[in-house]
């Protein structure tokens, strides 16, 4: 009987400890759009297993011309900033996705161009991610 009671002890806190899947942290950011609000942005940053990942949707409403989502991060290493940018130049929605490492900020600029760089009517900076702050 004290051998059985004492089994019981041992396997139930086993069964009853396991804890629950962990979720990641993502935060969404609403639509930035560019200044002649012929393109748009929107999307979330969540953590990943080596710093952060920004997944975006990018929309062009006009055949003509291209959309441009450019996103900046500042390094949170060396404090220099980077910058990366993704268009689309089909009416409809596109996304992109962009792996960061350690960032202390991030921020998103929607502007209209053609497929080889963003040429204006660009909106002004918004900040999507601040580390600490």
């Amino acid at each position: 009987m004290r051998l059985l009671a004492l089994l019981a002890a041992l396997v139930l806190p086993l069964s009853v400890a396991t804890p629950a899947a962990a979720t990641p942290a993502v935060w969404k950011w609403r639509t930035v759009h560019s200044a002649d609000g012929l393109a748009g942005a929107w999307g979330k940053v969540a953590i990943s297993q080596f710093g952060h990942v920004v997944y975006g949707n990018l929309e062009d409403t006009r055949g003509k011309g291209c959309a441009w989502a450019v996103l900046r991060a500042q390094d949170a290493g060396n404090g220099r900033w980077k910058t990366f940018g993704f268009y689309n130049c089909t009416p409809g929605v596109g996304t992109f996705r962009r792996d960061y490492g350690s960032v202390l900020q991030i921020k998103v600029q929607v502007c209209r161009g053609t497929s080889k760089r963003p040429t204006g009517d660009c909106s002004k900076p918004k900040t999507i991610l601040t580390q600490g702050g």
